[in-house]
């Protein structure tokens, strides 16, 4: 019984630590800022479908933790933001942003269209922190590429932040659809939920 509970903590370590993992490997950096990793958010959203949202949103907490550290190291303290921009980046950009990924299982019982949607809503909502933190805390404006230039904040944070959101939900929901289609994958991840609905 004891090690049964232990499970979700020892994977969910494995989880984040794969993430973290797979964030540093990186498909492509866009040059205006920005990347598209290899399927770094795949895991933390399947941990949350395999175990509901609630663990799926303290697991993701702790990678969220992770992903304010990388960003220190990044030259976070060395951007030139006020206090209130600082904060407020901290909580848009780092801690709700990534802790928010935990709500991937949220209809983790409606099968591969439960899978994909929860999947795709939770990283579309990451998709608006960064949003929301580009336009109202950068403000940031100009040229993005030889050929677009705007004075629009929210146009260049939609485009900034799109460039490299959209692929990752694209590739994160198809990741989460190729593991439900694979039988022992989907076999791992469904046994658990029955056997925490027969308890």
């Amino acid at each position: 019984m004891k090690q049964s509970r232990m499970l979700p903590y020892v994977e969910g370590a494995l989880v984040i630590a794969m993430a973290v993992i797979l964030g540093m490997i990186r498909i492509f950096n866009l040059p205006w800022g920005g990347s598209v990793t290899l399927l770094s958010m795949l895991p933390i959203s399947l941990y949350s479908i395999k175990y509901g949202v609630r663990k799926g949103l303290e697991i993701s907490f702790i990678f969220a933790l992770f992903q304010f550290i990388q960003g220190i190291s990044d030259g976070l303290f060395a951007w030139g933001l006020t206090p209130v921009m600082l904060i407020s980046c901290i909580f848009l950009d780092y801690l709700l942003a990534y802790t928010i990924i935990g709500l991937a299982g949220i209809f983790r019982n409606k099968g591969a269209v439960g899978w994909i949607s929860g999947t795709v809503i939770a990283l579309i909502i990451r998709f608006f922190c960064h949003f929301i933190s580009g336009a109202l805390i950068f403000n940031s404006f100009g040229k993005l590429w030889d050929g677009f230039s705007t004075d629009n904040t929210y146009l260049y944070s939609l485009v900034y932040n799109g460039a490299y959101m959209l692929p990752e939900i694209i590739f994160t929901s198809v990741g989460a659809y190729v593991i439900f289609r694979v039988p022992v994958m989907k076999k791992l991840i469904v046994s658990t939920k029955k056997a925490e609905a027969s308890h």
